[in-house]
């Protein structure tokens, strides 16, 4: 079998990763948004009921997990002079800004029918162009470098944008936009406040896809140009790619990654409820808790590359999620318990940001873990179906970190729906009952999330030594070996030709 080499990517160093990472600016910004502001906005402040608006919520998340394999798909397959990725990369930047703005415009005077429809087609939408986007780029961190490690370090860094990018809207949110005025005394339902920070997340989201796309755009050269196939019938396709994601490690990724992550969002979007209702904190008070996120990450960026150097990916993924999680829940048990401080207590805020520091660290570092071993996956499956499918792969992570938007928005629509939280309440004018039937509610569903996940990966077996027989036996670039495709689910093709981009 004939192959055509493909230059070696040079080192990937400190610039490279800021400005591969900035993109996930984006990224951090419309998941933010989805997970903590949008069922808010829709139920407390539009009207409409929680469990309607979760639903909707999660029907978009549902419409958009089908597009992302076959945006992973196509951008595997995709041949250009600008390679496969990046034409992918451009595109998505200027709809994915005008519809994420559009999102928190909707139009006066309609029914809630309407505007359940309005909210389901802007989020669903926004969510797809943002798709062609995140998944090609993130299929990027797989042919940048086949490094254990690196991938791991240059995966903290997209973790970290992201995070600078949600968490840094949210506080702009809580201290610029959302602030109390003479009309709305309680800042967070301020409709005007709402319609500034879609504006300022689509410029947001706008200018760190065209600045990352741009920025990789001279490595394009150095990566593989989509292998030559010869036509297929669709069910083949359908079929290759059904065979691939059969692969269990990354079914047990993958397991691991919605559970986590729809944990997560119930958390990111009972936030604002918890901060208003449970804590009686004010605009101020809640800023500096949604500022926890971008210490721990800063912390995660040095945390990830350490520990899974030392204590592999798995071990450190599940081991500080879980030591995270317990960390986390324990002002609600204390508060249930009658032991915890009293709101307006002075100690209360800061206790409250130490805990969730703590908890910060373990779910960004498990998060950026887990990324990184879908990077490992791709070279495993590799050399069993002799296909590198790095588009698809990073579709299903691409997919898991939409479950906190989706399933982990829907997971709290059913929280409060259970609770009978009552719509448009303001601070203070809630029975102790509901606060009460919340948190008892909350806290085993956030426990039950993390374990089932954590008994997951722990099935999980690609470790270092398992990843460098890996790469030795399938090196991007080549078409193969002999060892190729001997486990292939199909059988009656063999590895396709890969060459450089041109």
């Amino acid at each position: 079998m004939t192959s055509v080499s493909v230059p070696q990517p040079r080192p990937f160093k400190l610039f490279d990763k800021l400005i591969y990472g900035f993109g996930s600016l984006a990224v951090g910004t419309k998941q933010v948004a989805f997970s903590a502001f949008l069922l808010l906005f829709y139920n407390q402040v539009v009207g409409i009921p929680a469990h309607l608006v979760s639903l909707a919520i999660l029907g978009s998340l549902v419409v958009d997990a089908l597009s992302d394999p076959i945006t992973g798909e196509l951008s595997d397959n995709f041949r250009s002079r600008w390679g496969r990725r990046h034409p992918f990369m451009y595109f998505a930047a200027l709809p994915t800004a005008v519809l994420f703005m559009l999102m928190w415009m909707p139009p006066a005077g309609w029914s809630d029918g309407a505007l359940l429809a309005y909210m389901f087609l802007t989020a669903t939408t926004s969510r797809i162009f943002i798709t062609f986007y995140e998944i090609p780029a993130s299929a990027l961190t797989h042919e940048f470098t086949q490094d254990y490690d690196q991938r791991t370090s240059i995966m903290s860094f997209r973790y970290f944008f992201g995070y600078i990018g949600g968490l840094g809207m949210s506080v702009l949110a809580l201290k610029v936009f959302l602030v109390p005025t003479e009309t709305y005394p309680v800042g967070q339902l301020n409709p005007q406040g709402y319609m500034y920070y879609g504006m300022t997340g689509a410029a947001v989201i706008f200018v760190a896809i065209l600045v990352s796309a741009a920025g990789t755009h001279h490595r394009i050269k150095e990566l593989p140009q989509a292998p030559v196939k010869p036509r297929r019938k669709a069910m083949t396709i359908l079929r290759e790619m059904g065979g691939t994601l059969k692969h269990k490690p990354f079914l047990q990724v993958l397991s691991f990654g919605v559970l986590k992550y729809t944990a997560m969002g119930l958390t990111s979007a009972m936030s604002l409820y918890f901060g208003i209702y449970v804590w009686g904190l004010g605009p101020s008070g809640l800023a500096l808790l949604s500022m926890d996120g971008i210490v721990s990450v800063c912390l995660a960026l040095v945390v990830a590359p350490l520990v899974s150097k030392h204590f592999g990916k798995k071990a450190s993924a599940i081991g500080l999620a879980v030591c995270g999680v317990m960390l986390g829940l324990i002002p609600y048990v204390l508060r249930l318990s009658g032991l915890f401080f009293e709101n307006g207590h002075p100690a209360l805020l800061w206790t409250l940001f130490a805990f969730q520091i703590t908890t910060g660290i373990g779910t960004a570092t498990s998060a950026i873990l887990v990324s990184s071993m879908i990077a490992d996956v791709v070279d495993d499956a590799a050399r069993r179906t002799g296909r590198h499918s790095a588009g698809l792969f990073f579709a299903a992570s691409s997919f898991m970190q939409k479950c906190t938007g989706g399933l982990g928005v829907m997971a709290a629509g059913i929280l409060l729906t259970i609770a009978a939280f009552p719509k448009g309440a303001r601070p203070g004018d809630v029975p102790p009952e509901v606060i009460e039937r919340l948190l008892f509610t909350y806290v085993p569903m956030i426990a039950i999330f993390w374990a089932i996940a954590a008994v997951i990966l722990s099935f999980y077996r690609i470790d270092r030594s398992a990843h460098e027989e890996n790469v030795r036996a399938f090196t991007p670039g080549s078409a193969g070996t002999d060892k190729l495709g001997s486990e292939d689910p199909q059988g009656d093709e063999p590895p396709a030709t890969v060459e450089p981009a041109r």
